[in-house]
């Protein structure tokens, strides 16, 4: 069950972000794992209070979450990056590290004291295609992903410019006297590490292409270009102590044949002659969720608006799902024959042939306004 992140940082709803950092860093502190070595209740506690403050101290997130609590961020919802089960101790250093400050000799990272960060692999980025109907439902997706890994047998060893600390001292003289810096160390880029022995086939820092199939699991209700998160499954960096960059998952939407997409709303252009407007009929047509049976009443106008309120597409922030709006256009036809010809001749001034339109029939604009209300 999950824990209320409230509760996790020891403060009320009302609190302000002033309050909400300063919990959090005292969590953090109390937790960290250079105080708590081999402690798993005590590192467990210590990634809560960063899954807490990633969602609180975001006014977006902590919106969602205050009204539907950890729902909001389930099925790879656009919230919270999944600490607990996603991103690593690396991850939480990396993003929520200047807010321990000096606590642990500014290294601010994790074994930790180094004075160095790790170095992580680029990102990759791949396209993955969805149906309408995958989007609805949400999906699994293996994909094959070429990346750079460890090549086998490859070792490293400690950099003799920088002695492993990813850093070199520089001493210049100014005005105001001797002055001491750090600056990354050119011969290992701050890694710490260069390389001792690279197998055959390895480049010159040791890493190699490998294929490798990745599952990603896509929630429902994504849009075009919304990008999802694989960590760790992008290229590896040198060194014992780097870790691999992650895998970013761009969404593309592929076009359905008879269903229009807007926002969580599907269209759907429904064509019925002129026969079947007057005397009515039934029809079948497409959802995302398989084809469903509708009724015409009689005397259907054309540009009438059927709503079938929940067969829309569902929303990613887990705001309800949309309706399937189904446009009715009565077909006028072009080519008559003498007889038919002859018919709506005398139609013509017949009193039911007449329009007619009561209050409750919208004109054109009217209904554009209600479809985008």
């Amino acid at each position: 069950m999950k824990i209320d992140y409230y509760e996790v940082l020891r403060i009320t709803k009302t609190a302000t972000q002033a309050e909400i950092k300063k919990a959090y860093r005292k969590k953090a502190i109390k937790y960290h794992p250079d105080k708590n070595p081999g402690d798993k209740e005590a590192e467990e506690k210590f990634k809560q209070a960063a899954e807490a403050y990633e969602v609180l101290s975001d006014e977006n997130k902590r919106a969602k979450y205050d009204r539907f609590g950890h729902a909001a961020f389930e099925n790879g919802g656009a919230g919270a990056g999944g600490f607990g089960g996603g991103m690593n101790m690396e991850d939480i250093f990396s993003q929520f590290g200047d807010i321990f400050g000096g606590a642990f000799g500014g290294s601010g990272f994790g074994g930790h004291s180094r004075g160095r960060a790790r170095v992580k692999g680029s990102n990759l980025r791949i396209r993955v295609k969805l149906t309408l109907e995958e989007i609805a439902k949400g999906v699994e997706k293996k994909v094959k992903v070429r990346r750079k890994v460890k090549a086998s047998g490859v070792t490293f060893k400690t950099c003799s410019s920088c002695n492993g600390a990813g850093q070199v001292m520089r001493v210049t003289n100014t005005i105001l006297g001797r002055m001491q810096t750090a600056t990354t160390c050119p011969t290992c880029q701050g890694a710490g590490e260069i390389l001792d022995s690279k197998p055959k086939g390895a480049d010159s820092n040791g890493l190699e292409f490998k294929e490798e199939t990745v599952s990603i699991k896509i929630p429902p209700g994504v849009t075009e270009g919304v990008q999802l998160k694989v960590n760790g499954k992008g290229n590896a960096a040198p060194g014992n102590n780097s870790i691999d960059g992650d895998l970013i998952v761009v969404i593309e939407e592929i076009k359905h044949d008879t269903l229009k997409r807007e926002g969580t709303n599907l269209h759907f252009d429904l064509y019925i002659n002129l026969s079947e407007a007057v005397l009515g009929t039934s029809k079948h047509i497409d959802t995302v969720s398989g084809k469903v049976k509708i009724k015409i009443e009689p005397g259907t106008q054309s540009g009438k608006i059927l709503r079938l309120r929940g067969k829309g597409l569902p929303s990613i922030d887990h705001y309800g799902t949309g309706d399937l709006l189904i446009h009715t256009n009565v077909w006028t036809p072009q080519n008559l024959t003498k007889e038919q010809k002859m018919f709506f001749e005398k139609m013509k001034n017949d009193e039911n042939f007449e329009p007619n339109p009561s209050k409750f029939d919208k004109s054109f604009f009217e209904k554009v306004k209600d479809m985008f209300s």
